[in-house]
């Protein structure tokens, strides 16, 4: 429903954009051209707007709840409340309306003839004062005894009070038995949250020591750590707690952490290996995985399995730095037919010169980017011939392809298998491979894994002698 100030202010913004939409879009109001073009047509007919006629609320009750309400607060007291409560219905709000619409003088000191209501006199309402002031029960009990309101007696107990401030409340004594219950239970009390303190203490101080000592969120959960972790925190607790509260924070049976105590104490057996496995790491120029490593702990003569090769790299902290490269794409449309892949990622050969790969990759160097294209032979994975160039052109590849050729002996016919790159399917590149009688096959289009020998030999060679090297 909008007021006659809302729809007069829509017409007068109409006149002016002279536009239902506009009009509507500018104000947010009405919801619908159809309404603001009833308030303009009954401007444009009558001159004015008529003010939007109200709805006269329906009555929630009926003629006879109200009169059976009214019919009970005079029977019983004219207690609005009691009346309330006892019918359910209404609130008192709602009541004294009603009671003010069939008896307009209630409230006035002379009721109406034949109304019910007691007078009380002076001495009455002293009486009542003292009683309620000098109680030794509850409240309650006077207003049964009295059949006056409570209301009303506090009312005529504030009136007739000479300094105005309601008497204080007379404690009934205890006595030595109830107060000696009182005191034990307090003090029981106060051992309760003793432990409470307690315990809130040690769990902090677990978690702070497991921040410290293990390099854990001080947020973590103390259950879902290791076994050989929760002992490392119980030996640096247990001068400040017993035993028995910390496995029980911990979860830890007593067995698990012996065993796990004495682990600590035991001599590192690998304490020669770190330092071996360290300078190889170092004198790789930190390029060697866990697998290499391994590999050269090997031709040393020494028997260790790669898991645990890994799992010292991984406490010594030896690990690659790798350099995130950009994502590079360098498809520029369908040149020739895709030939398909006859490698089908079975990287390994029997013999030399029976599947080659080859592929183009990048160096960033301070004078600019410097390309290499290699082919290296799955057999023994060695390239057999590389050019180098500061262009990624046919030139690159193609001479690539006549120094491998050259050096190819007498009836061999390699597959060469690489990306989907232009430079594998212009014509000279195509001619080249016919003529030597040279068998193409290529990835699938965007899927390195097809590659993925070719790209391993890149990846293993910058990380060896161009990442983190001048």
């Amino acid at each position: 429903m909008y007021t006659l100030e809302q729809k007069q202010f829509a017409i007068e913004n109409y006149i002016k954009l002279q536009s239902l939409r506009k009009t509507i879009r500018c104000l947010g109001y009405p919801g619908s051209r159809v309404t603001l073009q009833q308030w303009i047509d009954e401007y444009n007919t009558l001159g004015y707007v008529k003010e939007p006629k109200r709805r006269k609320p329906k009555p929630c009750y009926s003629e006879e709840a109200i009169t059976k309400a009214v019919d009970y607060w005079a029977s019983h007291g004219m207690n609005i409340t009691k009346t309330c409560n006892d019918l359910g219905y209404p609130c008192r709000s709602v009541l004294s309306k009603w009671l003010d619409e069939r008896f307009p003088d209630r409230n006035n000191k002379s009721i109406l003839k034949g109304s019910t209501l007691k007078k009380y006199s002076y001495n009455d309402k002293v009486i009542a004062s003292i009683e309620l002031t000098c109680r030794e029960a509850s409240a309650e009990t006077i207003v049964q005894k009295s059949k006056i309101s409570r209301t009303s007696l506090y009312k005529w107990k504030r009136q007739l009070i000479p300094n105005g401030e309601p008497p204080k409340m007379i404690k009934k004594s205890k006595t030595e038995a109830e107060l000696t219950m009182d005191i034990a239970e307090l003090k029981q009390q106060a051992i309760l949250l003793q432990k409470q303190v307690h315990k809130l203490q040690l769990e902090k101080d677990a978690l702070e020591k497991a921040a410290e000592l293990l390099k854990k969120a001080k947020g973590i959960n103390l259950q879902k750590i290791t076994n050989y972790e929760k002992a490392i925190i119980i030996d640096a607790l247990r001068n400040n707690y017993c035993l028995r509260e910390l496995l029980e924070l911990f979860k830890l049976p007593k067995s698990s952490y012996f065993y796990q105590h004495n682990a600590l104490k035991r001599p590192d057996k690998y304490k020669e290996l770190r330092k071996i496995i360290t300078n190889i790491f170092t004198e790789s120029g930190d390029t060697y995985g866990y697998r290499r490593v391994h590999a050269m702990l090997k031709r040393k003569s020494t028997i260790l399995s790669e898991k645990v090769v890994r799992r010292i790299m991984k406490e010594e902290k030896l690990v690659i730095q790798k350099v995130r490269i950009r994502k590079y794409c360098s498809y520029a449309g369908e040149i020739s037919e895709a030939v398909p892949n006859l490698i089908k990622r079975n990287f390994k050969a029997s013999v030399p010169n029976q599947k080659w790969l080859t592929d183009i990759t990048e160096f960033h160097i301070p004078s600019g980017k410097v390309y290499l294209s290699p082919i290296i032979d799955c057999f023994d994975g060695l390239p057999v011939a590389w050019t180098i160039g500061t262009s990624p052109n046919a030139e690159l590849v193609n001479t690539m392809l006549d120094i491998a050729i050259n050096n190819l002996p007498m009836g061999a016919r390699p597959i060469i298998h690489s990306d989907r790159g232009a430079h594998y399917r212009w014509p000279g590149w195509i001619s080249r491979m016919e003529k030597a009688g040279l068998k193409r096959s290529m990835s699938k289009k965007g899927c390195s894994p097809d590659n993925a020998a070719c790209e391993a030999f890149f990846g293993r060679l910058k990380n060896e002698m161009f990442y983190n090297h001048s």
